[in-house]
């Protein structure tokens, strides 16, 4: 698309440009290390890669350049984990393959097959679910719905951690929305964690309105602050519980509007 741009974050790692949002679709000071913060050591997936043994499922909202994916293979290929993990996503816009010629994940990552899954991924897309695998990782399956949210069939296997990862709720408000984490918390299971980059006071109140459990952890690379979701209020004891019946109080009363 010639509304995306290449760039080169601070940590060395790749992320892009979007025109039409007017945002870049990771954090500028380092694409890999915010995702590594966000999505995968606070709220325990390492710890839980770790301990694993039974099956996994992850559902991320807004697949992007695949780079949630490929960490998670990383990791994966790191601590050698072999129990089977579905990773499903999302995607209205999906990228070209140009676009995944420039990025450099391969670098950051250091396995040189990633790019060229991700080429095979994006040349073949289907609209609706396409089910991949990847021969480095035969115990994991990508599962990734070509269309909107809305139109988004629940997966088979219930979710235990959320990566929530659309643009901001400033450019993409449909995506953070009651409604939106009221149709997650579907597909969550008791013990479901849900991780976001974004600390909005409208977003937060979103969650708690839907009947998320919610708390506030540390932001990455200067982000003073990140929101992590539970329907488990132990899944959360670790960080600073938030008071979702005010949030609630606040939304319905117009404050954000």
């Amino acid at each position: 698309m010639s509304s995306i741009k290449h760039h080169i974050t601070k940590d060395g790692s790749s992320t892009l440009y979007s025109d039409v949002f007017e945002q870049y679709y990771h954090n500028p000071n380092g694409a890999v290390s915010e995702s590594r913060h966000v999505f995968f050591e606070t709220p325990g997936l390492v710890d839980q890669l770790q301990m694993a043994d039974a099956q996994l499922s992850i559902f991320e909202m807004g697949f992007g350049t695949g780079l949630n994916f490929l960490l998670l293979l990383d990791y994966c290929s790191k601590l050698n984990v072999n129990i089977p993990i579905h990773f499903y996503s999302v995607e209205a816009f999906p990228v070209t393959t140009e676009t995944i010629d420039a990025i450099n994940y391969e670098e950051i990552l250091e396995d040189d097959v990633y790019k060229p899954f991700l080429k095979t991924l994006f040349s073949s897309l289907q609209k609706g679910w396409n089910t991949f695998s990847i021969n480095t990782h035969p115990t994991i399956e990508l599962h990734l719905f070509y269309g909107l949210f809305d139109e988004l069939s629940a997966p088979e296997n219930k979710i235990d951690f959320f990566f929530h990862d659309p643009f901001s709720p400033e450019v993409n408000d449909e995506l953070w929305t009651a409604e939106t984490f009221k149709k997650l918390k579907a597909m969550a299971n008791i013990n479901s964690v849900l991780s976001t980059y974004c600390a909005a006071s409208k977003a937060r109140a979103a969650l708690a309105k839907a009947g998320w459990n919610i708390a506030r952890a540390k932001g990455a690379l200067g982000k003073r602050e990140m929101t992590i979701a539970s329907l488990n209020q132990e899944k959360l004891s670790g960080f600073k519980r938030l008071n979702e019946s005010r949030l609630i109080e606040r939304l319905d009363g117009g404050d954000f509007d």
